[in-house]
């Protein structure tokens, strides 16, 4: 369902990133996990309401993979909000808003629209897919999610069919290995 071309993210973008996956005991804290998987996510601000968004599965935390994942989903010369994590700093190309939570006045919360996206994608897998979103098809499901919310103020519901089925005839023939691989 990503359309080959499309256009990214501009103006000003919050970025943060997530886990999906059970409790984990006993093992890593904080940032490292043994069994979750990490997911980035993109939304871009369409005045206080939310805008587009993006979304994919990342290995790490590192530095490399938050940066190329800005770098494909993000115009340069946009503003990149995000938290205090040190991997984000040296975005080149970028105007960087570095938020760090105990910095905050106010109450203000912190990367409002993002957060609100996770909550919303993570309420969407426990409820439509009953928490058995697979690792192995996930990215898959954050690709629905993506384009179910990019459309969700489209003023004709059949252009929705019309889109996903313009994308089907213009995609590549899957093959059953290629449906079955994990593709982190």
């Amino acid at each position: 369902m990503v359309r080959p071309g499309r256009e990214k993210l501009c103006g000003e973008v919050e970025v943060d990133e997530t886990y999906w996956g059970s409790a984990e005991f006993g093992g890593a804290t904080g940032r490292k996990t043994l069994s979750k998987v990490l997911i980035i996510v993109a939304a871009e601000a369409d005045g206080k309401r939310i805008g587009r968004i993006r979304m994919a599965l990342i290995e790490d935390f590192d530095r490399k993979t938050l940066h190329r994942f800005i770098q494909d989903n993000i115009e340069l010369g946009s503003t990149v909000c995000t938290d205090g994590l040190n991997s984000y700093r040296e975005l080149n190309g970028y105007i960087h808003n570095r938020k760090v939570q105990n910095l905050r006045q106010g109450g203000e919360p912190l990367l409002p629209r993002v957060h609100l996206v996770i909550s919303l994608l993570k309420r969407w897998l426990l409820g439509t897919l009953q928490g058995s979103a697979s690792d192995k098809y996930l990215d898959d499901y954050l690709n629905e999610f993506v384009f179910r919310f990019n459309r969700r103020r489209s003023a004709s519901r059949g252009k929705l069919f019309y889109r996903l089925a313009q994308l089907a005839v213009n995609a590549e023939p899957a093959t059953y290995s290629m449906l079955t691989s994990r593709r982190i």
